[in-house]
């Protein structure tokens, strides 16, 4: 419990505004369900959130501690009172989540304080009492793997330190299989084949090139395709990554002649289709395990697939 004595400054604040500007960690949903349960109280009663602060007033505040440290990325799920999760998978170790489009996995700036998928990943382990962080020396739940903000699909998330450092082990030695689902404009010739070329990443545009030879900086990007569906002039097709580069898919969908339906960076003008997001989707994911999986072991073989991917509805109807 810590107490809050009102000085001459904040008076005349409502209690609402003064918990706000004091304690800018507790959601401001949280904060109204402590002063209904009593966890917030003025001179050891019960209080209203729109009573007006005097000089000398007291407030007790019962919450955890961590509420009341310095605001900072590495406590941000802390501002997230309702997590928002499409869990696909949950067990002890880890959790798979089907992220939708237009979130970022990890921030890239503060303009996105609490609102990543790391954010209500930790969120949503802290209020299960799974994570506490003031037990932790080092570890935080963390990702394995990475998608675009504007991507949707499988995000893996470790639970431990352990779990996190087998995954991301099987990840560079290519043990976990991901399948995308992309429309592009065109159809692909060969309807399948392999797409292989140089990538090299533009930092400061936050683009990706690809390029028939190597360059310097440049790295090896693989991908396999394989069209469904044709329909209207879009193909729908399924990706496997063999390399996981930034941007893979997209750039070298593009550079085949073949863009992805919705991409304004990597794409024409006449590709968006007034659409928000481009096409492309991480589906599916499947553990094949060459090597120990010490204790993910159980995980061998296991696939996991999204019960609907939208735009794939949207043009298309089914998979056939």
């Amino acid at each position: 419990m810590k107490e809050i004595t009102i000085t001459k400054n904040d008076a005349g604040q409502r209690l609402d505004r003064f918990l706000a500007k004091s304690v800018p960690l507790l959601p401001a949903s949280l904060a109204q369900k402590y002063i209904r349960l009593k966890r917030i109280k003025l001179g050891g009663r019960r209080v209203e959130r729109d009573t007006r602060l005097q000089e000398g007033d007291v407030l007790q505040l019962y919450i955890n501690d961590e509420f009341f440290d310095t605001p900072k990325q590495e406590n941000a799920y802390l501002t997230v009172s309702v997590p928002k999760l499409n869990i696909l998978y949950e067990d002890e170790n880890l959790l798979l989540v089907d992220k939708r489009p237009g979130q970022a996995v990890h921030p890239h700036d503060g303009s996105e304080y609490g609102r990543t998928l790391i954010d209500h990943i930790q969120a949503y382990l802290y209020a299960k009492h799974e994570w506490r962080p003031r037990e932790e020396h080092a570890f935080a739940p963390a990702l394995c793997n990475r998608i675009d903000r504007n991507t949707g699909g499988i995000v893996i998330a470790a639970k431990n330190a352990q779990t996190l450092r087998i995954l991301n082990q099987k990840i560079r030695d290519r043990e976990i299989d991901k399948r995308y689902l992309c429309i592009v404009h065109g159809v692909p010739s060969p309807r399948e084949g392999q797409l292989e070329g140089q990538l090299f990443k533009d930092a400061v545009k936050n683009r990706v090139y690809v390029t028939e030879r190597p360059q310097k900086g440049s790295r090896t990007c693989i991908t396999r395709y394989r069209t469904l569906q044709t329909k209207n002039g879009l193909s729908l097709v399924e990706c496997e990554l063999v390399t996981g580069r930034t941007h893979q898919i997209r750039a070298q969908m593009a550079h085949a002649g073949w863009p992805l339906l919705g991409d304004g960076k990597y794409g024409r003008a006449e590709t968006q289709y007034d659409r928000s997001f481009q096409a492309l989707y991480s589906y599916r994911l499947t553990f094949r395990f060459t090597t120990d999986g010490g204790i993910l072991s159980y995980l061998d073989g296991k696939s996991f697939q999204v019960r609907e991917v939208p735009f794939v509805q949207e043009y298309f109807g089914s998979v056939s």
